[in-house]
């Protein structure tokens, strides 16, 4: 990818919430996670002398970006890092009930399904929940609608 000039860059016209960064002890396996198990894609590969760093987004989010950024820092080559658990969790929500099945069989089958799926009383929804190769756990929902209501609220449609 090449770095646009500064004066290329779209500018921020108020602050935003743009990304969650968490440690990895294997950032393959964690970009293999992500990419193979959510609908991340890899924006952009980075390193340094501390170690790499990759972020993630969902394929061409351009209007509202958020991205999740992997950091494997050399010293930590190796370790199981996970932060967010046993409840901890990122939140991925799915437009079908059966999307979230189909997680929860990819995840049965890697042998890193957290949570079995299951209706859960309102606002939370269908939901299963993953492990990804550091610990962390990565949710699954359906009809919590998370996206619709923020939108509703600010003026975005649904």
């Amino acid at each position: 990818m090449t770095e646009a000039a500064p004066h290329d860059r779209q500018q921020l016209t108020e602050a935003r919430w743009t990304h969650v960064a968490l440690p990895t002890g294997n950032l393959d396996a964690a970009i293999d996670f992500y990419t193979t198990m959510t609908p991340l894609t890899v924006v952009e590969r980075f390193s340094d002398d501390a170690g790499e760093s990759v972020w993630l987004s969902n394929e061409k989010q351009v209007e509202t970006p958020m991205v999740l950024v992997l950091v494997a820092f050399d010293r930590d080559r190796g370790g199981e890092l996970g932060l967010l658990r046993p409840f901890a969790h990122l939140g991925i929500e799915v437009p079908r009930r059966e999307d979230v099945d189909a997680a929860a069989d990819r995840a049965r089958a890697a042998g890193c399904l957290h949570w079995e799926p299951r209706q859960m009383p309102e606002p939370v929804g269908y939901i299963c929940a993953l492990t990804d190769p550091d610990g962390n756990v990565v949710e699954f929902s359906h009809g919590q609608d998370v996206f619709a209501l923020v939108r509703a609220r600010w003026g975005g449609g649904s």
